[in-house]
């Protein structure tokens, strides 16, 4: 399955540590690490763990940062068509205490340099779909709607910034948007639910509901001991692309895209190269994955 992913290439900074301080207090660092991020890049390295064929469009300085983002994409099987910027690119500093929880911390640098334009028409026209994240609206939108009119299918997964700028145009042409609750309640409060015909909104280790047409389908998930939810909502979007497209029962749909969710929970860093041999014997087993 060829899909297309579009959106912020980002480099990580990931420090672990003893708890998330306080406005004034200090927490200790027990663990330092870096590599390629970004919504686009993780979805991309899940589904290329998943056998999928992925290609990132983004964007990255003429920097070191940019070449080893580059270089680790390859790395994992990922294809990338990053447009080079003047702008450095963006670092962003994920906080990730004990439980699990992040906090981010970051510039944009070069992650929307890029434009719909620099994706060739016919490499979209050729592939089986296109998962957008948080990016440009205007880009977004002019992708969606490209994509739309090719008779490719679009996931939409905003993000953070999904309360803060206006989608509403891309969200006119997409067929799948995924959101986190607090997401969910911005997106119902502005009437964006019902412009989509497939919405998913992923509960955490609380699992994920599906609003398909007027059906509502959910998984309770698997519970787990966080190591870094990083990138666990990248991955979970990875197997539901992949699983809904194979599926004909959504609720193992989502069982699918529970299990990469926890199994990327369970490893650190944003990026988590999972596997269906793993995949599948969390989903038929029902319990959690022991602890990376």
């Amino acid at each position: 399955m060829r899909v297309i992913c579009a959106g912020h290439v980002n480099w990580d900074v990931t420090l672990h540590v003893d708890h998330l301080p306080k406005p004034d207090g200090e927490g200790r660092i027990t663990d330092r690490s870096q590599s390629s991020g970004g919504s686009a890049s993780n979805a991309a390295v899940a589904l290329a763990g998943l056998d999928a064929d992925p290609l990132v469009l983004g964007s990255v300085g003429r920097d070191d940062h940019g070449t080893m983002a580059r270089s680790q994409l390859a790395a994992a099987g990922v294809e990338t068509l990053l447009i080079e910027s003047d702008e450095p690119t963006a670092v962003k500093y994920l906080i990730v205490d004990e439980n699990g929880d992040v906090a981010v911390l970051g510039n944009d640098g070069a992650n929307e340099a890029f434009c719909a334009s620099d994706l060739p028409v016919e490499t979209l026209a050729e592939a089986d779909h296109l998962h957008l994240t948080g990016q440009d609206p205007v880009t977004a939108a002019t992708l969606a709607r490209d994509a739309a009119a090719a008779d490719v299918p679009v996931s939409f997964d905003p993000g953070r910034r999904l309360p803060y700028r206006d989608y509403s145009a891309v969200l006119s042409h997409a067929d799948i948007l995924f959101c986190n609750d607090r997401e969910a309640d911005h997106a119902e409060d502005s009437g964006l639910f019902d412009t989509v015909p497939t919405v998913v909104v992923k509960h955490g280790d609380c699992g994920a509901t599906a609003h398909i047409d007027d059906r509502t389908v959910t998984n309770d998930g698997y519970p787990i001991d966080s190591v870094d939810t990083a990138g666990a909502g990248d991955a979970f979007a990875a197997g539901y692309l992949l699983a809904s497209a194979q599926e004909t029962d959504p609720e193992r749909a989502l069982a699918v895209a529970n299990a990469c969710g926890a199994l990327a929970a369970q490893s650190p860093g944003a990026q988590t190269t999972l596997d269906w041999e793993s995949v599948w014997a969390l989903v038929d087993s029902g319990h959690s994955p022991a602890p990376a």
